[in-house]
C-alpha cells in the first residue's frame, strides 16, 4: 500500500512538473493554459518520435488536432450553410438562414490558421466564429479550405486562396449570393493572416482585377520568413502555444521537407543575398516602436554563403535554391511602399506572448507610413491562437474579447 502511494505521488510530481510552465503574471487563467498547452506538447513529442521511427511524419501526427476539433457544418434556423468549389477550391459558404430581403449584404473571405500544414475550415471554432459573424453583421462568409503544405508547398496554398477569392469577387457570383461588391472584406488568423494580406497585395496588382476589397482583417498574422530573431521570437521561444520551434518548422516545411532550410532557420542564418537585399522591409529598428524593442539590440541576420555552404557539405538544400523566402507572397512584409500605398483598411490584431507579435507591429507601421487606414488592436495579456479557444474545456475569456473587438470592427468598417 505504502509503495503504490509512493507512486501515485510520484507520478503526480511528474504529471504536476510537465504541465507547470513558467507563465508571465498578466496572462488570465493561466493554469488552463498550462494544462491546454501540455495537450499541444505531448502532442508535439509523440510527432517527433513518430518521425524518428519512421512511423508517420511530423505534421501528419500534428494533424489530430485538426481531425479532433472537426465539425460537420450545417444549416440551422439563423445561417444556412452549403459547400462548394470555387473554380477547383472547396469552400463553405455561410450567409443568414432568414429569406432575402433584396438588399445586398456585407461579405468576408476567412482564411484558417495552422501554418500552412493544419487546420482546416471544418473546424469547431472557425465554424462558430462564422456563423457569430453571419448573424452579427448580416454578412456571407465564405471559408476557404486551401490544400496543405507538406504535400502541398508554398505557392500551392496562396494559389489555391487566391483562385477561390477571384471567382468569388466576379459579378455574378457576388450576385448570387447577394453581396455588395463595394463591402468585402479578406480576414485570417495566424498563417491565414498571411495568406489575407498576400491575396490583398496581389489583387491590387491584378489588372484585371475589377472588384476591390474595402478591408483586410488580420488576426496574430505571420508576415516575413526573413527574421526569425525579432525581439518577440526572442521573448517568447518557449511561449504556449506557438513555441519558437514549431513556427521554425512551419516555415520550413511551408517550403520544401529539405531539414536543413529548418536547422538554418533556427541560427537565422537561411537569407541568400537575394533574400539580405529585402532585410531592410522586415527590419525591426526602423519599424517597431521603441516600446517591443525592450532590451533587446538589432542585429541584421546574415546572408548565407557560410550558411549554403554547410548546407550543402550535409547534403541538404542551400538557402539561396529556396527563392520563396524572398517572395511577398509568402512575406507580404517584404513588398515595396509602392505595393502598399493602394492597400485596403486593415485591422491588425497583435498579441503580447507571441512570437509573431513583431511581424503585426511592423506592418502596422509600414502600412501606416504608406497612408492605409489601420487600426492596431495589441492585447498584452495575448497569446497565441486565443482567439479560437472558444469551445469547452479550452475556453478563454481573452478569447471571446478577441472576438467581440474583431467583429465590431468589421460592423463598423465594412
Amino acid at each position: 500500500m505504502r509503495s503504490k502511494c509512493i507512486f501515485l505521488l510520484l507520478l503526480g510530481a511528474i504529471t504536476a512538473y510537465y504541465i507547470y510552465l513558467p507563465i508571465p503574471g498578466e496572462i488570465e487563467e493561466k493554469w488552463k493554459l498550462m494544462i491546454t498547452d501540455s495537450f499541444f506538447r505531448s502532442l508535439s513529442h509523440l510527432a517527433d518520435l513518430s518521425e524518428l521511427l519512421g512511423l508517420k511524419d511530423y505534421m501528419g501526427v500534428m494533424m489530430f488536432i485538426t481531425i479532433a476539433e472537426s465539425v460537420v457544418p450545417v444549416t440551422d434556423e439563423r445561417v444556412q450553410v452549403t459547400e462548394e468549389v470555387f473554380d477547383g477550391v472547396q469552400v463553405v459558404v455561410y450567409e443568414p438562414g432568414h429569406g432575402g430581403k433584396g438588399e445586398l449584404r456585407r461579405a468576408v473571405i476567412y482564411l484558417h490558421g495552422g501554418g500552412w500544414c493544419l487546420g482546416s475550415s471544418r473546424m469547431g471554432p472557425y465554424d462558430l466564429l462564422a456563423r457569430k459573424m453571419v448573424s452579427e453583421l448580416d454578412a456571407v462568409v465564405i471559408s476557404v479550405e486551401y490544400r496543405l503544405a507538406p504535400v502541398h508547398p508554398f505557392p500551392i496554398p496562396f494559389e489555391d486562396v487566391y483562385r477561390g477569392v477571384r471567382y468569388f469577387l466576379q459579378g455574378q457570383v457576388l450576385a448570387r449570393y447577394s453581396v455588395d461588391p463595394g463591402r468585402i472584406a479578406v480576414s485570417g488568423d495566424s498563417a491565414g493572416g498571411n495568406l489575407a494580406a498576400a491575396v490583398a497585395q496581389q489583387l491590387q496588382q491584378d489588372p484585371d482585377q475589377q472588384v476591390a476589397l474595402k478591408a483586410q482583417a488580420l488576426l496574430y498574422p505571420v508576415l516575413q520568413a526573413l527574421d526569425l530573431n525579432t525581439p518577440s521570437y526572442q521573448q517568447n521561444q518557449d511561449m504556449p502555444i506557438l513555441p519558437k520551434t514549431l513556427m521554425v518548422r512551419f516555415w520550413s516545411e511551408y517550403f520544401t521537407s529539405d531539414k536543413s532550410l529548418f536547422r538554418a532557420m533556427m541560427t537565422n542564418s537561411h537569407n541568400s543575398p537575394k533574400s539580405a537585399g529585402l532585410l531592410k522591409f522586415v527590419n525591426w529598428s526602423s519599424h517597431l516602436p521603441e516600446s517591443f524593442r525592450g532590451a533587446y539590440r538589432y542585429t541584421a541576420p546574415a546572408a548565407s554563403a557560410a550558411g549554403a555552404a554547410s548546407a550543402l557539405a550535409a547534403g541538404g538544400v542551400p538557402a539561396r535554391s529556396v527563392p520563396a523566402i524572398a517572395d511577398p507572397r509568402a512575406s507580404p512584409l517584404l513588398a515595396p511602399d509602392g505595393s502598399l500605398r493602394p492597400l485596403p483598411k486593415a485591422y491588425i490584431l497583435t498579441c503580447e506572448y507571441d512570437v509573431l507579435r513583431d511581424d503585426g507591429v511592423m506592418y502596422a507601421t509600414r502600412l501606416r507610413r504608406a497612408g492605409v487606414n489601420v487600426t492596431h488592436r495589441h492585447y498584452s495579456a495575448g497569446f497565441h491562437g486565443a482567439l479560437m479557444f472558444t469551445v469547452w474545456p479550452a475556453d478563454f475569456q481573452i478569447a471571446h474579447r478577441m472576438t467581440e473587438d474583431y467583429v465590431a470592427w468589421l460592423k463598423d468598417n465594412l
